[in-house]
C-alpha cells in the first residue's frame, strides 16, 4: 500500500488491479442524479443510483445529509461510495458553487472506515472538480488526509 495517490488515464466505472474496491464520487444533497460521473456509473450499474434515490426519499428516517456516505454494492468485490458532498447543483448562469469541503473531509473519513473494514482499494475521478465546482488542489490533501495516509491505495482516474 502506498502513501501516494496514483494518477491513470481510464475509466473509473473500469478500476484496475485485484482484490476487493470501493469507487467513489460525489453526490448532492438535492436528490438529483443525471449529469457528470453518475451518468457512467448508472450505464454500468443500476444498483447506485436506485440506492440514491431510495435513500434521498427516505431521508426523514436515515443519515442522507452532507458528509454522509451510502456504500452500494454493484457486484461481487466491488462497491460504490455515494457520497453526499454538495449543497444544491450549479445551474447555466449560477455562480452558486455546490462544493462543501467540510462534507467531502467528511465523507471521505466514513470512506476511509469502510475501505479498511472490507480490505478494499479505492478508486474514483476528481471528485468535486467537476460540476460540483471544487478545486483539487484542496480536495487532493482531502484525500491524502483521510485515505492514503492510513494505509488506502487510492486511485485517480482521468478520461
Amino acid at each position: 500500500m502506498s502513501n501516494e495517490i496514483v494518477y491513470v488515464h481510464g475509466d473509473a466505472t473500469r478500476p484496475q488491479g485485484e482484490g476487493p474496491k470501493v469507487i467513489a464520487h460525489v453526490c448532492n444533497d438535492t436528490g438529483g442524479w443525471g449529469r457528470g460521473f453518475v451518468v457512467a456509473l448508472s450505464r454500468r450499474w443500476p444498483q447506485p443510483e436506485a440506492a440514491y434515490r431510495r435513500w434521498y426519499k427516505e431521508r426523514s428516517g436515515n443519515d442522507f445529509a452532507l458528509g454522509a456516505i451510502q456504500l452500494v454494492q454493484a457486484e461481487p468485490g466491488l462497491w460504490v461510495a455515494n457520497m453526499i458532498g454538495q449543497h444544491g447543483i450549479r445551474t447555466r448562469g449560477s455562480d452558486h458553487v455546490p462544493i462543501r469541503y467540510e462534507a467531502i473531509d467528511q465523507a471521505l473519513q466514513h470512506l476511509a472506515d469502510a475501505a479498511l473494514r472490507l480490505g478494499a482499494s479505492v478508486h474514483m475521478p476528481r471528485i468535486g472538480a467537476g460540476l460540483a465546482g471544487g478545486r483539487w488542489e484542496q480536495i487532493e490533501p482531502l484525500i491524502q488526509t483521510r485515505l492514503t495516509s492510513k494505509g488506502l491505495a487510492v486511485t485517480v482516474y482521468d478520461l
